[in-house]
């Protein structure tokens, strides 16, 4: 029998053991997968109150807003949380690159036979 969390209606985010949750954004016009990336119950919070992403930053331990220094922010259509409440789906119209790199996501290669492949646009 699933639980409550599974099955009902309230969110109730489960974080792994070091407060974050893994969060899949994807364009809301193509559906292309653009990045993916981690929130702690801040960011969550956050994007729920400004209806543009936030995430954690593993990498420099900080809380963050998508496009804070490049104004490519990702303005949230919709979010979608999985079936036991472990990952996220955040769905966003992207003001720019999603990629720190300047790629429109970061999902730019593909692995090939002999190692990484770039993908055409």
């Amino acid at each position: 029998m699933s639980d409550e969390r599974e099955t009902g209606l309230a969110l109730d985010p489960k974080y792994d053991a070091n407060g974050l949750i893994t969060a899949v954004v994807t364009d809301a016009d193509s559906g292309e997968v653009l990045m993916l990336a981690h929130m702690n119950a801040q960011a969550l919070a956050m994007t729920r109150e400004s209806g543009f992403a936030h995430f954690w930053s593993r990498s420099r331990g900080r809380l963050w807003k998508k496009g804070e220094s490049s104004s490519h922010v990702l303005a949230v259509q919709e979010m979608r949380i999985d079936c036991d409440q472990d990952a996220l789906w955040v769905i966003a119209r992207p003001a720019g690159p999603a990629c720190h790199t300047g790629e429109r996501s970061c999902f730019y290669r593909r692995v090939g036979a002999d190692g990484l492949e770039r993908i055409a646009d």
